[in-house]
């Protein structure tokens, strides 16, 4: 479902939305903080940015659909560069004083000002294919746990192994372009728990109990994230009777899946058997995606599109998933329904700010008791 109107407030978030819901987790400044100059936080989060630049500067300057990529990359770069150099200096300028969303924003802008759209366009592709070739043998496995608690903490690791793929943090970034990344790999690699949130026993007592009638799922990275972590986690949450929506962007930023290519890829995995469709063997007839109305890679929910709050309304459990959504943003988001939040923590000033290890994942379950 494409979005096309004005944006409006999630439903689900716990109201007055005023009062109960700031989109950031990390505060980068206090009341008591100067506005005219940078806090520690603001330095230590400009510089996290100012880091990034070169690794999107390169992935500009391959992108062969724009004119003068080297140039209009170099322009890119030029100018987000100034425009962190001006926050340092003056935190109100831009739009300030800056936090998570804010630099991501001005981040989006730079790019979109010189002329790129989409300049993580064929890494996404080429990872879309190598994890739809995996997409059978990775369900399989889960399929063949019989024990319903370890097969949803195996389909758990397996949205946090998937998630490992985000060209938007600089160390994972230079990882990929060395080494590639590698899903089963990454299963077996996580790190062990208990993790900084660790919520999954809870999880699973209420997974073993009850089941959800909607679940609506804000999804995060292209490639083995929505491919192998995610789309096996929706399908069996469809075997078990609960409608599915899952929300990706509206505009490409990062590696991020937007609606179109997600659109794409479920088609792939879909079969028709007897006018039906299904994936793997299970009925998909109650699965949606859903256009978020959003186009950086975290979510501010004050503001998601009129088609994702329609759907919404009647959901009662939502998932946020990805270091963007369900950490930097959203952590401490109140919902009137039973909330899930996962993610890895792949910033060392996350990490930090956690108490936490880089690498580590969180899963923050919150149960509504009605």
């Amino acid at each position: 479902m494409e979005s096309s109107s004005a944006m409006v407030p999630f439903p689900l978030l716990t109201t007055p939305i005023e009062s109960t819901y700031r989109p950031c987790t990390i505060p980068y400044r206090f009341a008591s903080d100067s506005p005219r100059k940078a806090t520690p936080a603001e330095v230590a989060w400009i510089d996290v940015f100012r880091k990034s630049i070169a690794s999107f500067r390169k992935h500009a300057e391959l992108d062969d659909s724009v004119s003068d990529a080297q140039a209009r990359a170099a322009q890119f770069s030029e100018r987000y560069g100034k425009i962190l150099d001006d926050l340092q200096e003056d935190p109100e300028s831009h739009g300030g004083p800056p936090d998570c969303v804010l630099l991501c924003r001005l981040r989006e802008q730079c790019l979109r000002e010189v002329g790129f759209k989409d300049i993580f366009k064929k890494v996404k592709e080429e990872e879309n294919a190598k994890s739809l070739i995996l997409f059978e043998q990775v369900v399989t496995l889960f399929d063949n746990t019989e024990d319903g608690g370890k097969r949803l903490e195996n389909l758990i690791r397996g949205v946090f192994a998937g998630n490992i793929f985000d060209l938007g943090a600089a160390q994972l970034a230079e990882v990929f372009e060395r080494d590639g990344l590698s899903f089963l790999a990454s299963c077996e690699n996580l790190l062990p728990r208990p993790w900084v949130i660790d919520d999954l026993e809870t999880f699973k007592s209420s997974w073993m109990r009850k089941s959800w009638k909607k679940a609506v799922i804000f999804v995060d990275n292209s490639g083995a994230d929505i491919v192998l972590g995610i789309l096996p986690f929706a399908r069996e949450l469809l075997r078990r009777g609960t409608q599915v929506v899952l929300a990706a962007n509206d505009l490409p930023s990062i590696n991020d899946v937007t609606y179109s290519e997600l659109v794409e890829i479920v088609s792939k995995v879909k079969e028709m058997k007897d006018g039906r469709e299904y994936i793997l063997g299970v009925d998909a007839k109650n699965l949606l995606i859903v256009n978020s109305g959003s186009d950086l890679p975290v979510i501010d929910l004050s503001y998601v599109s009129p088609e994702l709050a329609y759907l919404s309304n009647d959901a009662d459990l939502v998932v946020l998933e990805g270091m963007g959504r369900a950490i930097e943003t959203n952590l401490y988001a109140q919902f009137k329904c039973d909330s899930l939040k996962l993610g890895m923590v792949k910033h060392p000033e996350v990490a930090e700010f956690l108490g936490g290890r880089l690498y580590d994942c969180v899963i923050k379950y919150t149960e509504v008791i009605p």
